[in-house]
């Protein structure tokens, strides 16, 4: 199985890639416009700091609520109403004029992220009726892949389109792409089987709490998966092009060029690494991965020799990433699998903010390059561990 084979075999996993690739696109195009408005309004550290976690809160907040009603209706119906949801907001970010509007604005970004985190939780679901075993992982991979690619691309253009012509362009650019994702996904044709649910929401979150603390194995991937959480790196070079590589090279640059050979990794790693990894040998790729963490931590004092570590460190993330979703999705019963994939992306987001938290605490505390040997030794544990968690996989 390869990738063009997966897309030859299931025309649904082709449009749904489309469908990802159209939204994620818009998505980052509302970033650079958004944070390049609050500059412009001339807002307070606090205030950007706060419309940033905007962005994050939804996962935490309506998991346990979303993963209530994907198990309750029907998917596609919901899918809809949740890109026009978007398409809605982005829309109403053109009504923004004065910072004397950030909280409209954060409303707005709440409720956006909350469906786009929904949507995100709804086609994981998907893709675990539809496919199994190796088209599942590889299906993962392809959407983490789509990722990494519109986040490299859309924030260079969006860059370029809110520079040269500004903010409400981008937005209404952005409006139109999510138009588009709409109309594609409205044409997909795909049949799964209905849930047969009746229960109440309360009573459904409540149930799928209770799955998830009987299936012993459900908690145990769920914490398995969170160690990518170790790999959100912003904090961490934004902090490196701040103190060291500016004087070397701009700040933005440097925060730019980073992130896109990370990305450019992201992309193409799992091309390279996907095939050679199995069930039983997982925990090889967990130590490589800290490995490569660690050996950045001692090359970052060069800009330029630290992008080649860097590369090298986002090759294998990708992989883990699907690899581990795609274990959970695998072993959990089809009925709870709308809750326990919004409470797995619950804990996986918690564990993206922890670790920029814990950038942030440390920075005051310590030098750049040992924080990041520490996350490198959190790989390891997380090896260690995983050998210890694989006799019930």
């Amino acid at each position: 199985m390869n990738y063009r084979k997966l897309f030859a075999e299931h025309k649904i996993i082709r449009d749904l890639s489309l469908v990802q690739f159209i939204a994620y696109f818009g998505a980052w195009f509302s970033n650079v416009a958004i944070y390049t408005m609050l500059v412009d309004f001339g807002s307070t550290e606090f205030a950007i700091s706060v419309v940033t976690a905007m962005h994050f809160l939804p996962a935490v907040l309506i998991a346990p609520f979303s993963g209530a009603i994907i198990d309750r209706v029907k998917i596609k119906p919901l899918m809809i109403s949740l890109l026009i949801t978007e398409l809605l907001m982005t829309i109403l970010f053109l009504t923004i004029d004065n910072k004397e509007q950030i909280w409209f604005l954060m409303i707005l970004i709440f409720i956006r992220m909350s469906a786009a985190s929904m949507f995100f939780s709804t086609e994981m679901s998907l893709l675990a009726k539809l496919l199994n075993g190796k088209p599942l992982q590889m299906a993962n991979e392809i959407h983490s892949i789509i990722w990494s690619f519109t986040y490299a691309v859309g924030m260079a253009i969006s860059g370029f389109i809110v520079n040269s012509f500004g903010v409400k362009t981008a937005f209404i650019i952005d409006a139109t792409v999510f138009a588009i994702a709409l109309i594609v996904f409205i044409r997909i044709d795909f049949v799964v089987k209905a849930s047969i649910t009746s229960d109440k929401i309360f009573q459904l979150i409540k149930d799928g709490f209770i799955y998830i603390k009987n299936d012993k194995i459900m908690l145990y991937l769920i914490f398995l998966h969170s160690c990518v959480g170790l790999t959100s790196f912003d904090a961490l070079i934004t902090i490196l092009a701040k103190n060291e590589y500016k004087y070397v090279i701009s700040v933005p640059l440097a925060i730019g060029i980073s992130n896109a050979v990370r990305a450019v990794a992201l992309m193409f790693g799992p091309m390279i690494i996907s095939k050679y990894v199995t069930k039983q040998n997982l925990h090889y790729l967990l130590i490589f991965q800290g490995i490569a963490i660690i050996l950045w931590g001692l090359m970052q004092e060069n800009f330029y020799v630290s992008l080649i570590a860097l590369f090298i460190v986002g090759l294998s993330t990708t992989t883990l990433w699907s690899f581990t979703y795609a274990l959970l999705q695998d072993k959990c019963d089809e009925k709870y699998i709308g809750r326990v994939i919004s409470y797995n992306d619950m804990f996986f987001m918690i564990s993206c903010i922890t670790t920029t938290l814990f950038i942030g605490l440390m920075a005051s505390l310590t030098s750049v390059d040992i924080i990041t040997i520490l996350l490198g030794v959190g790989f390891l544990c997380f090896a260690f561990y995983y050998t210890r968690i694989l006799k019930w996989i």
